[in-house]
């Protein structure tokens, strides 16, 4: 193609969300109109989905619940007087409670614990809107039950727990990892002598087991999370509100990017939809069945946490083996990416040159921020940082590798509220394209399952143990399973932390 061609397409197929001076460049993937006019009968399905879900279909049909993370940001929608008045009363708990912890000046730092879309979206929010020097409050997270990983953590706070709020953040109260980082964040303020009821907070659903128990030990404050809003698109809820709120960062301006981004992609003229567009692109470059790996690259290191974000919000959301109607299709969309231009000097290479089995997401801002040196007459720093970016997408689209490219003039509380809300419909867009639930998660709670199985066999692989040594099949049959690898994994781990006698080594010679 000419570089007039390029310009040509770029002109016809450019769109975008002009409320938050967001634009979309699709032009360098390989569709044409025909094609699109093909997709559209599908494409007005899809519009008729998303109008259903926002008007309160049960979407979650597992769950039986209805899914509104959009009601979120413009209340008025909500299906219900008082599902209104629900948001509403809870976001202004959120700003009332941080600009009391504010003014009382008792706290400067939060630890937020939770997992998944209880985390992953207020680590990107924190890191791509901080500002360490100005900051009312420093955000630190558990997102694991890595007991060195929370360590590493604790350490970082050690002589300012007693400044320090903690978010305790499940919807049921029963989620293994949040709980015990809970515990163990319980046992750090017992150790400094701290009562941690008096710094704890609790956001979850009313009548869980974490709401319970913060209402038993008299925690600080609880807030709503909302039955009908999933992990992965919380973090316009109490989730990412309330911490980033802490932080001192702008929510009202999240929400509002938010909001305009919906407003756009509401539209059923599918040249004016952005989002319709991205998820028409996902699967133009995927033939609709995920086929390529969508490589998420922003140039700006605000939004290095982005691609991890959208791994889950993606990732669980399209990742079904079974259609709406049943049939096995193994559906997905694999996502990855780290930075620009970092990436430059790492798998760049192999994009350009090797397997062809991915299509591109460039995120650039325009705005540069920081020192505007010039390095030589007319060049500064954020000129070589775009300049990569564009030279590198010349560099792919010149070997046939297919890429989006999304604008926005600066990394702010508004254009992240717009990013999120951008691939939030995009995703549920998508998923109608191609007959699937995107709002339940079976895979998760299989391995949930899975992993409560484990540790129940580790209880009965204790009870087993004695003082003389003792074969590992041995071992199997006493806790009553033929699984013998699975009893020596454990036996493996148990002996590495001094929790057995003897080596799994030592147990499989025995």
């Amino acid at each position: 193609m000419t570089q007039q061609e390029h310009w040509q397409r770029y002109q016809k197929y450019l769109s975008g969300v002009p409320a938050v001076d967001l634009k979309l460049d699709i032009s360098r993937i390989r569709f044409d109109d025909a094609w699109l006019a093909q997709m559209e009968p599908a494409m007005q399905k899809a519009y008729a989905a998303m109008s259903a879900l926002e008007a309160g279909a049960i979407a979650n049909p597992d769950e039986k619940r209805m899914v509104g993370h959009y009601w979120l940001r413009t209340p008025a929608l909500a299906p219900q007087p008082q599902l209104r008045t629900e948001i509403e009363s809870s976001l202004a708990a959120i700003k009332e409670f941080a600009t009391r912890v504010h003014q009382l000046g008792a706290h400067t730092d939060v630890l937020s614990i939770g997992i998944g879309g209880s985390a992953l979206g207020p680590m990107f929010v924190a890191d791509a809107l901080g500002h360490p020097a100005t900051d009312k409050m420093r955000v630190h997270f558990f997102d694991n039950t890595d007991p060195d990983g929370i360590e590493r953590v604790l350490s970082s706070l050690a002589g300012r727990l007693e400044k320090t709020l903690v978010l305790v953040i499940s919807k049921s109260g029963g989620t293994p990892e949040t709980y015990n980082g809970m515990v163990l964040a319980e046992g750090a303020f017992r150790r400094a002598g701290l009562n941690f009821a008096d710094h704890a907070v609790a956001i979850t659903m009313p009548g869980s087991k974490l709401d319970q128990h913060a209402i038993d030990h008299k925690w600080l404050q609880r807030f709503v999370m909302f039955d009908w809003v999933g992990g992965r698109t919380s973090e316009l809820s109490a989730v990412g509100l309330l911490a980033a709120a802490l932080q001192g960062l702008d929510i009202d301006a999240m929400l509002a990017g938010a909001s305009a981004v919906d407003a756009q992609t509401r539209s059923t003229v599918t040249a004016q939809n952005p989002a319709a567009l991205l998820a028409l692109m996902w699967h133009s470059a995927t033939g609709g069945k995920g086929l390529k790996d969508m490589v998420v690259l922003p140039y700006k290191d605000r939004l290095l946490l982005f691609s991890r974000y959208l791994q889950q919000l993606v990732m669980e959301s399209l990742g079904k083996r079974l259609d709406l109607d049943g049939n096995r299709v193994d559906q997905g969309l694999s996502v990855y990416g780290n930075k620009g231009s970092t990436d430059q000097h790492a798998y760049v290479q192999q994009l350009r040159d090797g397997v062809n089995n991915f299509f591109m997401t460039f995120l650039r801002v325009l705005e540069d921020g920081g020192d505007p040196l010039e390095f030589e007459a007319g060049v500064r720093a954020g000129d070589y940082l775009d300049g990569f970016l564009l030279g590198t997408r010349e560099a792919l689209d010149g070997n046939d590798r297919q890429s989006i490219t999304i604008t926005i003039p600066r990394v702010d509380a508004t254009r992240v509220g717009a990013l999120i809300a951008l691939f939030e419909r995009a995703v549920g867009f998508y998923a109608s394209l191609v007959n699937i639930n995107a709002y339940h998660q079976p895979g998760v709670e299989a391995g949930k399952k899975a992993a409560a199985a484990v540790l129940d066999l580790q209880k009965k692989i204790l009870s087993a143990l004695t003082p003389a040594p003792k074969p590992v099949e041995a071992i199997a049959a006493e806790a009553g399973t033929e699984n013998v690898e699975a009893v020596y994994l454990i036996l493996e781990h148990l002996a590495a932390n001094r929790r057995a006698t003897q080596s799994a080594e030592g147990f499989a010679r025995s």
